[in-house]
């Protein structure tokens, strides 16, 4: 029997049996090995997305493993391939979709979130979602494709080049993923995040960390840049504060990119936008293309996942795992372990 962890109300997650449907055509059928816990994940934990998740839910869409079986008319997959899954379904017909933005459709099946995800041991999916990964890539690492995927396609909406000053404003994985990416460009980056345990992380990277409880940032951003102002900067932390440092660091023609989901409308100081002719770009998502470059920055260790794993855990600690995660503290990336169901699996 193969197992399942399903979201059933607000903070509550069972262990029930896959019901996982073998592969039709077009499709494949997958092993999860390793399956990341993201922040969309505890936002659909605490019940906030209830009016978008039907539970009980089958939830995880940061993931690696292997092919197990392949449906009718599928070329290029066998099993045993190692891969990870871009998890987007879309409708091809929308005008998002025929302008060519396909990762925006209106109608867009956000696999793990609209539809069933990877927290299973045994997960049938579109073969067009495949990823393929190399064999000499560990997939426990391989678990954080998606999510540098997610700062690959950041980066290039901000249109991130060699030598700007860059600033990210929190410092959780994706706001260093960004930081890492930007950096790979070529940006000058500093990160802005309040945890002590991230902020050491960042360093440990290589990364300038700055705590905005003892700093004032736009005072150390003017410093830094000779009064100009950061040529770019990331909103990652989903907070009001965020927003205003991230806005008021940004010199004359600043890019500012929304990465992070803010669940109400924010106020935001639009005059400084017009004074200083700012720009502000949402980024959402990614296609295959930000995808492959993840793949390779993980792959050629730009980018050292396994410095950003705090925890591999099996999958029947799922619940364990999210109140881990949402209570903060000395964590960063919890992977579950979808080969195993026993504590002494765990890493």
């Amino acid at each position: 029997m193969t197992l399942a962890v399903r979201y059933t109300r607000a903070r509550t997650l069972d262990t029930a049996p896959a019901l996982n449907a073998p592969p039709g055509p077009g499709e494949v059928e997958l092993a999860p090995a390793y399956v990341g816990i993201c922040g969309t994940d505890l936002h659909i934990f605490h019940g906030d997305m209830d009016a978008r998740v039907a539970a009980p839910a089958v939830l995880g869409h940061e993931m690696s493993g292997r092919v197990v079986r392949v449906g009718p008319g599928v070329e290029g997959r066998r099993p045993g391939d190692a891969v990870t899954v871009m998890p987007l379904r879309w409708d091809a017909s929308c005008p998002a979709c025929r302008a060519g933005h396909r990762h925006i459709c209106r109608h867009l099946d956000f696999i793990g979130i609209d539809s069933p995800g990877a927290m299973q041991q045994r997960w049938t999916v579109p073969a067009s979602t495949l990823i393929p990964l190399p064999e000499s890539l560990p997939l426990d690492r391989a678990a954080l494709v998606e999510p540098t995927a997610v700062a690959v396609h950041d980066v290039r909406r901000a249109q991130v080049t060699e030598g700007e000053k860059t600033v990210v404003v929190g410092g959780g994985p994706v706001g260093v993923l960004i930081a890492l990416v930007a950096r790979a460009a070529g940006a000058d980056v500093r990160v802005v995040e309040l945890n002590a345990h991230r902020r050491l992380l960042a360093e440990d990277l290589g990364l300038t960390a700055w705590d905005p409880a003892a700093h004032d940032i736009p005072e150390l951003v003017a410093r830094w840049t000779g009064d100009a102002g950061a040529d770019v900067a990331f909103e990652v932390s989903g907070a009001a504060a965020g927003v205003d440092t991230a806005v008021e660091v940004l010199g004359v023609r600043g890019r500012l990119c929304l990465v992070a989901i803010h669940s109400r409308p924010r106020e935001i100081d639009l005059h400084r936008f017009f004074w200083r002719e700012l720009t502000l770009v949402g980024a959402r998502l990614y296609d295959q293309g930000d995808f492959k470059e993840a793949v390779i920055l993980v792959a050629d260790g730009t980018v050292p996942a396994q410095r950003l794993i705090s925890k591999v855990v099996p999958l029947t600690e799922a619940a364990a795992a999210f109140e881990a995660l949402e209570s903060g503290g000395d964590v960063m990336k919890i992977l579950l372990d979808c080969t195993t169901t026993h504590h002494e699996a765990a890493v």
